[in-house]
């Protein structure tokens, strides 16, 4: 080891006389022992003061790795000497290089993890000055790798994570030091550390919320803010939101500072994100303690924003938009909600307050501030309310709406960073990576069930068109359908994306009814009714898209009645490939059901459509109304449909079945269809009367198409 000893260290005289002699010595040494007795004098005069960079090159220089190596390995001490002495002077010797930056991440350090993390859980006297030393140097090692730019991979493939979690539970020397670190890789890799040690870290969550709910003293506040860090991108057990809820309910129902009841309201914030409000307690307590939740946060987020120029604690406010956001489903939802009538009442009075206070300050916002992750949160939670609630502050929202489609388009059209806007969002309150429903990362998808009420009421929806909503939710539409399209895969995709197209539906359905001219005139409305003609033939056929099927028929119906002399619907193949697929989706809703003890079948649902019949039907009669009043527009339509023998299998089906079983609203759905191909094509009217066409209007008592079919 002698000759690893560079010329380097006679240059400039040492500011450590004691140091540089050792460091001679150390030079010097012709055999093991005298280069560990020299060692142990170095190692003595490092830990006695602080040493600068340049001196600690040094000592790197004179050692290098393969001493230190030999130390930690080695399994036979001198006589006289306890191993673990070895392996402590090797970890001092590391622990100094550490110190350096570059050699922390040299990988002569990084292939020593393993080793290092066995040290963290090693048994022995717990009182020997040694060993709790080693203990020391070995955090410092562990911590000053961490802090490299790879340093957390290393350490959570070298199965650090999992020694850490051992050592804080075991709680010998140094577990504090363990729990500092393990918050350091959590925050830096919470994925990869759930990955690699996800027992091991569950188990630290359970003491810590033990901990948490026990807690009396100060540290109930610093658990607060720990645990966040420690919630699984999976289920959190039971018995953790537990002792998580009981902890809280005791901190929040407290009179506490700000910096008390911070910390407590971003916990909750991660809870409720993560499990919605399966951590509340049902009854009589839960329903008090989520109350108490949403009315502080309600508080917090009036108290920060209502006054204009106030320093506000952003991360706060959008923990408190979380909790809102709480509020806001279980104030609507009907069944099995925690909370009753009266503080449904009382809560979303509170929370329009709060919602006031939000608009407040997003008529503020300028064009500077729009990308900043905070205006987002706001436009999330105003985005949650109008969903729900659009009749309350209706001056203020419309005062608004213009910043808000000028707000969408943006991040529309800068849609990565958008994208990055919604981690930024996360960051804030929450994690890097949570668990729960995503954060969407545009703002168009956030604002689009509030639109598609608005859309319904005059005055908004004029500011809506004026502003050019429309045109921008094409774009949008046409751009989330290509996600859906062939050579993507759909499996991937989230349930946000085709909920976000069918609500874009639903908007364009009320803009049809509601603008009709607005349809006719703007060409971007030709543009959606080609992808609906090419898109819906194949969606018809795949399992599990019945209602976005049904929602892309019925629009394209309806938009056929006002775009009838357009090119496109002349009969084209695309043209004839749309109808084809709308009369499937319209013949294959009701089936023939025998019945026991019955001599007639009655009519009954079909498997695919009686699960979802309730949020399809208006969809269904919707679209046969819009079908009706397509064929006397496209004169080829009617021979289509023939063609496809629908009329003829209608009237086979409703002969079939008893006519008690038909709801009156059934008979005059299909009794609308068969009386228009009736009247617009012969070959059709024929058709009919073969199939039993007026015996079977008589028995439905179907007037206007009994009269029909009489007709030559």
């Amino acid at each position: 080891m002698a000759s690893d000893c560079e010329p380097a260290l006679n240059q400039a005289e040492s500011r450590n006389p004691t140091l540089e002699r050792y460091l001679g010595a150390l030079r010097e040494a012709k055999n093991d022992s005298e280069q560990f007795a020299a060692l142990l004098l170095v190692t003595k005069a490092v830990k006695a003061g602080d040493i600068d960079a340049k001196t600690r090159r040094r000592i790197f220089d004179a050692v290098g790795f393969t001493f230190p190596n030999r130390l930690l390995t080695t399994k036979e001490a001198p006589d006289g000497c306890p191993d673990h002495v070895l392996r402590a002077l090797g970890v001092a010797l590391l622990a100094c290089f550490c110190s350096d930056p570059e050699l922390a991440a040299h990988p002569q350090v990084l292939n020593k993890i393993p080793i290092l993390s066995t040290f963290l859980t090693a048994r022995g006297d717990p009182d020997d000055a040694a060993r709790r030393s080693m203990i020391d140097d070995t955090y410092q090692c562990l911590t000053a790798v961490a802090g490299t730019p790879r340093g957390p991979r290393h350490l959570i493939a070298g199965g650090t994570v999992s020694a850490l979690c051992q050592a804080y539970l075991g709680h010998g020397y140094g577990f504090d030091q363990a729990l500092a670190l393990l918050v350091g890789l959590l925050a830096a890799a919470e994925t990869q550390c759930w990955k690699e040690a996800e027992p091991d870290l569950l188990a630290v969550l359970r003491g810590l919320s033990e901990d948490f709910q026990k807690a009396e003293d100060a540290s109930k506040f610093e658990l607060c803010q720990l645990l966040p860090l420690f919630l699984p991108p999976t289920t959190v057990p039971p018995e953790c939101l537990r002792d998580l809820q009981a902890g809280l309910a005791r901190i929040l129902g407290s009179k506490l500072s700000s910096w008390q009841r911070n910390p407590a309201l971003k916990l909750a914030a991660r809870l409720a994100h993560a499990c919605g409000s399966d951590w509340i307690p049902a009854g009589n307590s839960g329903s008090k303690f989520l109350a108490l939740l949403v009315n502080l946060a309600c508080v917090e987020v009036r108290l920060a924003l209502e006054e204009t120029g106030s320093d506000v604690k952003e991360d706060v406010v959008t923990a408190c938009y979380a909790l809102m956001e709480l509020g806001i489903q279980e104030c609507t939802r009907c069944e099995q909600s925690l909370l009753k009538e009266p503080q449904k009442v009382q809560l979303v009075s509170i929370m329009k307050e709060a919602i006031g206070a939000v608009i407040h300050y997003l008529q503020q916002v300028g064009t500077e501030k729009q990308k900043e992750p905070f205006v987002f949160a706001s436009v999330r939670i105003l985005g949650a309310w109008l969903a729900e609630e659009t009749s309350s502050l209706r001056k203020e929202i419309c005062q608004l709406l213009p910043f808000l489609v000028r707000y969408a388009k943006t991040l529309y059209e800068e849609a990565e960073e958008a994208n990055d806007l919604s981690q930024q969002v996360a960051n804030l309150a929450i994690s890097p990576t949570t668990p729960g429903p995503s954060w969407p990362g545009d703002a168009l998808r956030l604002l689009l069930p509030g639109w598609c009420h608005l859309t319904v009421e005059d005055g908004p929806r004029e500011i809506l068109i004026k502003e050019g909503a429309p045109s921008l939710l094409c774009k949008y539409f046409l751009q989330q359908w290509e996600l859906t399209s062939p050579g993507h895969d759909t499996s991937v995709l989230p349930d946000s994306v085709e909920i976000g197209l069918q609500t874009c539906c639903h908007i364009f359905l009320n803009l049809v009814v509601t603008a009709p001219g607005l349809i006719k005139r703007d060409a971007c409305f030709t543009s959606l009714m080609n992808t609906l003609m090419a898109s819906l033939p194949a969606l018809v056929q795949q399992q599990g898209r019945l209602l976005l099927a049904a929602n892309v028929a019925t629009l394209g119906l309806l938009m056929a009645r006002l775009l009838s002399t357009s090119p496109a619907l002349q009969g084209t193949p695309a043209s004839r490939g749309f109808f084809a697929a709308a009369i499937l989706f319209l013949s294959q809703s009701h089936v023939a059901r025998a019945t026991p003890g019955s001599d007639q079948a009655v009519l009954a649902l079909s498997p695919d459509y009686e699960g979802i019949w309730a949020d399809l039907q208006e969809l269904w009669f919707l679209g046969m109304q819009a079908f009706t009043g397509c064929v006397p527009l496209l004169p080829w339509l009617a021979p289509a449909a023939l063609r496809s023998r629908w009329p003829q299998e209608l009237l086979q089906l409703l002969g079939s079945v008893s006519p008690n079983s038909v709801k009156p609203e059934m008979v005059a759905a299909y009794q609308g269809v068969l009386v228009e191909l009736a009247r617009a094509n012969r070959l059709c009217r024929e058709a009919m009367r073969l199939q039993a066409g007026e015996e079977t209007a008589s028995h439905y008592r179907m007037a206007a198409l009994e009269q029909c079919l009489s007709e030559p």
